[in-house]
């Protein structure tokens, strides 16, 4: 099995992989285990014919209204008129991209355990998904495929990737926290040098009450309150690093502890 690591990740030394596998490893491990006996299908669905599909669309019958409306006050469609059309026919085809995107999803799903759908290319695309199924069932999962390929009359062209590493739903991202932005963290919300996550927590609701809109709208601390909020964040993402390389109960923000504890290894979100 194969954990992908996040695109870009770049190590300096030995010592930074060892890290990297001391830290992370028992979050590999559980990982690995969970993914055993499953993969990864890409699918990417377009138009067969994807100018035909607008001069279907362009003969819906409010875009044949307004057109006929326009050609009742003149002859010819002003650019400004032609923009109008053109905005709407854009609307109409994103209406149908979504509603044929969700038809294929519904059926997909429940042949697999998760679904990641990923930004479209174009106009042209319907949807750029990721489905994490059980390898027993790749061949169902391509049956089915198949089937809404003829349910669709083969207007649209599928196209499959896969078995591939788990880049949507399982990669593994390695962050290295500044001991600057820690200490700084420490000072922010008013922690001792030995605290917990739950003191962490309550640390920053206290402080985030002072400076929240909601509670103060007369006072809008923008400023002090994304302050208070990255500070929080920050000390979230120290916890777990420190979780990872350390088995006390507490969590040290001495600063030579600190910088034991900056290698965080993550399943990216």
């Amino acid at each position: 099995m194969i954990l992908p690591m996040k695109l870009g990740t770049i190590v300096r030394t030995k010592e930074d992989v060892l890290n990297i596998l001391t830290n992370g490893h028992n979050l590999i491990i559980t990982t690995l285990k969970k993914i055993e006996y499953l993969t990864e299908i890409d699918m990417v669905v377009t138009w067969d014919n994807f100018p035909e599909t607008l001069k279907e669309i362009s003969n819906h019958p409010d875009i044949k209204a307004i057109k006929d409306d326009i050609l009742k006050k003149t002859a010819l469609l002003s650019q400004i008129d032609q923009v109008k059309a053109g905005m709407l026919v854009q609307k109409k085809l994103n209406e149908k991209n979504k509603t044929i995107e969700l038809k294929i999803l519904d059926t997909l799903s429940l042949f697999c355990l998760d679904v990641k759908i990923h930004e479209v290319m174009d106009d042209q695309m319907v949807t750029n998904s990721a489905f994490l199924i059980n390898r027993n069932k790749k061949e169902k999962f391509e049956q089915v495929i198949d089937q809404l390929d003829e349910e669709f009359n083969s207007t649209l062209k599928f196209k499959i990737v896969g078995p591939l590493p788990f880049y949507s739903f399982y990669t593994l991202e390695v962050k290295e926290m500044n001991p600057e932005h820690v200490a700084q963290a420490k000072r922010d919300l008013g922690l001792r040098e030995e605290t917990s996550e739950s003191e962490i927590k309550n640390a920053y609701l206290e402080k985030a009450r002072l400076f929240h809109p909601d509670a103060h709208p007369d006072n809008n601390d923008e400023e002090n309150f994304n302050r208070i909020n990255k500070a929080y964040h920050t000390l979230l993402d120290y916890s777990m690093a420190a979780k990872q390389s350390s088995k006390d109960d507490y969590i040290s923000l001495a600063k030579e502890k600190v910088i034991e504890n900056l290698i965080l290894v993550k399943i990216k979100e």
